[in-house]
């Protein structure tokens, strides 16, 4: 496994293995035990240049079943892994736009079948670009497939579904990582998308606002510990031990949460509820506040 990031190090995170920066990633470009894979919101963006031996990961069509909203089987899984040349030995780069929303979504993925082997660019697509570090619109070559056997998906750990929320009310901290005016109700949406997705604006009950992007510089990076620990620990409570569930609108912008809680700051105890808004905000009798 290739040497620790020094520049990561120094933020004094809980995990600090979980995350490489631009600066080491351009050093290790070469190295054969890495897969670097890249995850967009934009997916016809990594034909416009990607990071040099980057494969893409279609997070509509690699990670998603086609028929029920769901993730893909282990027999998929297994063959994505084997396609990409992944092995037990291989240490997974994600990195993709939107501050890294889909790279954290597919390393979140990743887990749900055991794989942890992984780390997460700091900064992502926009740090690299910023920094004027090489893009190529050459496709890496097809990888010697690998014999990986995929373990079957475990999602109690680090996945929530509706009921586990419902049972969850009350008993442990719920956290809303979307936009203030998506808490309040006023929008259904992010700013600067389409108004839709879901019936009804607000929150779910007792839910805490905690933007995900509070956890960003405006580089994309990751803030240091002791400023995610200011927010989530002495601004609104949240502390190690808590029970936490963490939801947005479709699960993506709560997978960048759930990696700050998880790997940034130590919680043994967090959850994805990927369902989000679009589930909760349409479901008959759920309960919700504005």
């Amino acid at each position: 496994m290739p040497a620790p990031d020094p520049i990561v190090a120094a933020k004094g995170y809980a995990h600090p293995e979980a995350l490489v920066s631009t600066s080491w990633l351009a050093e290790h470009l070469d190295d054969s035990s890495l897969r670097i894979l890249e995850s967009d919101e934009d997916v016809l963006l990594y034909d416009t240049g990607h990071i040099p031996g980057a494969f893409k990961i279609d997070w509509h069509a690699d990670l998603n079943d086609a028929l029920v909203r769901d993730y893909l089987s282990v027999e998929q899984f297994q063959e994505l892994f084997r396609s990409l040349g992944i092995d037990s030995s291989t240490t997974v780069v994600f990195y993709g736009d939107k501050n890294n929303w889909w790279a954290a979504y597919a390393f979140w993925v990743f887990h749900l079948f055991g794989f942890t082997n992984a780390k997460l660019l700091d900064g992502g697509r926009i740090k690299w670009e910023q920094e004027g570090r090489p893009l190529t619109t050459d496709r890496p070559p097809a990888p010697r497939r690998s014999d990986y056997v995929a373990r079957q998906r475990d999602d109690a750990k680090i996945r929530a579904f509706m009921n586990d929320v419902r049972a969850h009310l009350g008993k442990g901290k719920l956290v809303d990582v979307r936009s203030p005016d998506e808490y309040t109700g006023k929008k259904l949406h992010m700013p600067e998308y389409p108004q839709e997705g879901a019936l009804r604006g607000g929150h779910i009950p007792t839910a805490k606002s905690i933007p995900w992007a509070r956890a960003a510089n405006p580089d994309g990076t990751f803030k240091p510990a002791n400023e995610l620990r200011a927010i989530y620990e002495q601004e609104q409570g949240l502390s190690p031990g808590d029970d936490v569930i963490a939801y947005c609108r479709i699960g993506e912008r709560s997978s960048h949460t759930w990696f700050v809680l998880r790997y940034l700051l130590g919680y043994d105890r967090v959850r994805n509820y990927d369902g989000s808004w679009t589930e909760w905000g349409n479901t008959v009798r759920a309960p919700i506040e504005k």
